[in-house]
This record gives C-alpha cells, sequence and structure tokens, in this order.
C-alpha cells in the first residue's frame, strides 16, 4: 500500500491568516452632531457644559471613531476638547467614522509583525474566512511582504492565486 504523502506540509509554504489580525473589541462612534444647538450651531457654553456632563465611562475599551454628520461649521478646538475625554477611557479613539477606524487599527495590527520569519520564504495569504478582511488588510501585508518573500500567493497552499514571484 502506498503511503499518503501531505505535499502541501512538506511545500515549505508559509500561510499567513489576516483574521488573526483582526481589530478586537467594539468600534462605535461618538457624533458632534448629537451636542449642537438645533442639531446646526455649536454654543461653546453649552457644549463645554455637555461634555462636562457626559458620562464618559459609556466609551470604556471601545474603538471610538469621532464624526460630525450634521452640516454644521465645528470649531477644531472642539474635535480636541472631545478627544481629551474619550483618551482617557477608549481603547483607541481617532477622527474618523467607524470604517476609518476599523482600518486604522487594522493596518497598526499587521504593522507589528515580525518580517524576519519571512525572508525569502513562498507565503500564502489566507483567502477565505470567517471575518471580513477586506481589501485594506490585503493591500498592506502584500505591502510589508514583498521586500522580503521569495513569493506570495491569495488561497488556501492546495489551491493559490500567484500574486508576486522575485526575480532572481
Amino acid at each position: 500500500m502506498d503511503e499518503i504523502i501531505n505535499k502541501v506540509a512538506q511545500s515549505g509554504l508559509e500561510t499567513i491568516d489576516l483574521e488573526d489580525f483582526y481589530p478586537q473589541g467594539e468600534i462605535v462612534t461618538f457624533d458632534m452632531k448629537d451636542y449642537l444647538f438645533m442639531g446646526m450651531i455649536l454654543k461653546e457654553k453649552d457644549f463645554r457644559a455637555s461634555m462636562q456632563a457626559l458620562d464618559w465611562e459609556q466609551y470604556r475599551g471601545k474603538n471610538v471613531g469621532l464624526v460630525c454628520t450634521a452640516d454644521a461649521v465645528i470649531p477644531l478646538w472642539a474635535y480636541m476638547l472631545v478627544m481629551t475625554n474619550l483618551e482617557p477611557v477608549a481603547n483607541y479613539a481617532a477622527f474618523g467614522d467607524a470604517d476609518f477606524i476599523y482600518k486604522t487599527l487594522y493596518l497598526q495590527n499587521l504593522a507589528k509583525i515580525d518580517l524576519a520569519p519571512f525572508h525569502d520564504k513562498r507565503i500564502v495569504i489566507k483567502g477565505c474566512g470567517d471575518k471580513r478582511v477586506g481589501e485594506v488588510a490585503y493591500a498592506e501585508i502584500t505591502r510589508l511582504l514583498r521586500p522580503v518573500a521569495k513569493s506570495i500567493m491569495y488561497g488556501e497552499p492546495c489551491s493559490t492565486v500567484p500574486v508576486y514571484k522575485k526575480k532572481v
């Protein structure tokens, strides 16, 4: 009887699952419009009082996107004031919508990868999973790996799409 050989295991391929770098924690938004007079005007005294009275603990440990969905002119100091309250309690806070926060956190997670183990390796970036990874992660991992990898492929080790091969 012939021995079954796992050629994928012997191929020397390194697999990266981008789900391993998926942003952790809830992403919420803080909308400045909720603190504007008539949803359009920022009155400094009222705004400051609202910020002082707000229970900032509701943002503890969350990833917060700071936005203003109203068509209003907001003084820049107002964003700064909100951030001074968010920064101590939020896991992460920045100006931008939830999608921006998701992408930023993904990029931060990918930036922490030690690229040394991937030097001159054949790498497969896993293509299927349970979470929505998105284009930003696939583009960024390719940007990071291209200078060090021997080759980069997309998919599963048994069925890959070639993306990059180092010229010899």
